[in-house]
């Protein structure tokens, strides 16, 4: 009989492997076989890449994607190197300006810089209409999306650079400079030659989130007809009658891009080693004094702040004091209510989605960082034949678009015997399964750092696998863990890509519910709703970051 160590190693193996493969399986079945007839058929690929519009789709979709990771990465490294390499002032805002956006759901982000830069009702061609003329600024084009995507990915950009640049021995510059080398040489020939690989990481990954991107193209690119790979998708699937074997065609050819971008991000991280420039012997990275360039730099940085964190939240907190939007005047900050707040209390969809929002959240985080403790484990510590096959699997998801990933459980669960279909319980799986592989780099790095001396001891004195499990090293995990749950649960909460297509009346969340406010052009109510959504997401997480303070000092 199976001890029960090999039942648990069995079902979370069999779990990891269901919720990898499975949607995959499907997806491409799908595509290449017909529902009605269930033949095989090329038939969506060909509707899908031989219209009228399918090659302005791909020019598009790559203008957008590279647009958007290039804007990210010369917002995100020039902050890097302010805040690491000098002695800018204002430090305390880069956390706030690289952390609140993260937090800011794309939809909401989305709806905002539509309050500040459309043509008809924006802040921005307000201010500038004297000037310039009515429509100064559109963000309803490529242009507007790039701007707005490519802040929304700066912050993720400005983390990556700031390990690159504490990794960065800055001797090396000096001592060029002091051979007489000037500063834009030392730039060329010796910085952005040490930070090639965390660039070229950079704009990959940027480019498959920017490819990836739902709420930007389909809220400021649809309005003009632009299209690319997910608002194209999103469209195929919201005209009757369904085209489903398109819509995987599609869905497709933006994973083969996006599984190509990985791979090759992965190649050149192998080859990271031959860039490091800290080592055993002295380091100490010293700032650079900007001189008189110092308020300079210290305008740029609140310049940044107000961009990207203080304009967007303005605008939602201001149109949802409004009984309906209108350019600020006298005459609407007069009419001005909490009005629409106190709407959110009646609207009994509020409640639902707030409390499907939080279950899912919390649920989602919990079932993932308790399946991928136990996968670690086999990864990092068992001696099981094709435990790194566990490791792929478990990583497989990352390269899924969340859009496409909707589509693939629609395929699983219309043609599955499971009826899960038009519940709850679907948006469960896919949030388990889209940051599975998240859930698995916080548990595999966490168990990395324990020794396994710790486990052997407690095998001496007589405890069981389970005991040793849970007694030794799931209170060692737990910080980690605890990370991990943070994170997963903040992007369950405001995930919208693979619940748009998922979700069923009486099952909506909270992102969902915004969109559907968005569409009915109901902007007070939305943002109202968003503003709660946001202090309930900045609550939640301060809460978990004192918390997960306490539980690593209580480990230390």
């Amino acid at each position: 009989m199976p001890t029960p160590k090999l039942l648990i190693l069995g079902v979370v193996a069999l779990v990891v492997a269901y919720l990898a493969i499975v949607p995959l399986w499907f997806l491409i079945q799908g595509t290449f076989f017909d529902s009605q007839t269930n033949a095989f058929t090329f038939s969506g690929f060909t509707r899908a890449y031989t219209d009228d519009q399918a090659f302005e789709m791909l020019r598009n979709s790559v203008w957008f994607a590279i647009g958007s990771a290039v804007l990210s990465l010369v917002v995100g490294t020039a902050l890097a190197f302010l805040n690491v390499r000098t002695d800018v002032p204002f430090k305390g805002l880069f956390f706030a300006a690289s952390i609140i956006p993260l937090v800011i759901p794309g939809i909401l982000y989305t709806v905002a810089w539509i309050f500040l830069a459309s043509p008809d009702i924006g802040l921005v061609n307000f201010v500038l209409e004297p000037i310039f003329g009515e429509g100064a600024v559109d963000i309803y084009t490529v242009w507007g999306m790039i701007w707005v995507e490519g802040l929304h990915l700066s912050p993720i950009t400005f983390l990556f650079m700031v390990a690159a640049f504490r990794a960065q021995d800055p001797s090396l510059e000096e001592s060029a400079l002091m051979s007489g080398a000037s500063r834009i040489a030392v730039l060329r020939r010796i910085t952005v030659p040490l930070l090639r690989p965390a660039i070229a990481a950079s704009v990959l990954i940027m480019t498959v989130r920017a490819l990836e991107s739902f709420e930007v193209p389909a809220l400021l690119g649809l309005q003009n007809g632009i299209y690319v790979f997910t608002s194209k998708i999103y469209f195929m699937l919201r005209t009757y009658p369904q085209d489903l074997n398109g819509a995987g065609a599609l869905a497709l050819g933006l994973l083969a891009i996006a599984a190509l971008g990985m791979i090759i991000e992965h190649l050149l991280s192998r080859g990271a080693k031959a860039y490091q420039t800290v080592t055993g012997k002295g380091f100490r990275p010293r700032p650079i004094e900007l001189g008189k360039w110092r308020p300079l730099a210290g305008v740029a940085i609140i310049g940044y702040f107000l961009l990207t964190v203080i304009l967007p939240m303005l605008m939602l907190v201001y149109t949802s004091l409004l009984p309906y939007y209108q350019r600020p005047s006298a005459k609407a900050f007069q009419s001005m209510s909490f009005d629409n707040y106190g709407d959110l209390l009646h609207l009994s969809q509020a409640t639902t989605a707030l409390k499907n929002s939080l279950m899912l959240g919390a649920g989602a985080a919990t079932l993932v960082m308790l399946f991928m403790a136990i996968a670690a484990w086999i990864v990092v510590r068992s001696n099981i034949p094709g435990r790194k096959i566990l490791d792929l699997l478990s990583f497989a998801p990352l390269v899924i678009p969340g859009l496409v990933l909707g589509l693939a459980l629609q395929f699983v669960y219309l043609r599955h015997p499971i009826a899960i279909y038009g519940t709850i319980w679907i948006l469960l799986v896919a949030y388990c399964t889209r940051y599975m592989p998240y859930g698995m780099r916080y548990a595999v790095t966490s168990m990395q750092q324990i020794s396994s001396e710790l486990e052997e001891s407690a095998s001496v004195s007589g405890a069981t696998w389970w005991q040793v499990f849970r007694r030794v090293l799931l209170p060692l995990l737990m910080p980690g863990l605890l990370a991990g749950w943070i994170y997963i649960f903040v992007v369950s909460f405001r995930e919208l890509s693979s619940s748009i297509l998922l979700y069923s009346s009486g099952n909506e969340i909270l992102s969902i519910l915004i969109w559907e406010q968005f569409e009915n052009g109901k902007f007070t109510t939305l943002a109202a709703l968003g503003v709660v959504m946001v202090a309930i997401l900045m609550l939640l997480v301060s809460i978990a970051y004192k918390l997960g303070a306490k539980v690593g000092l209580q480990q230390d």
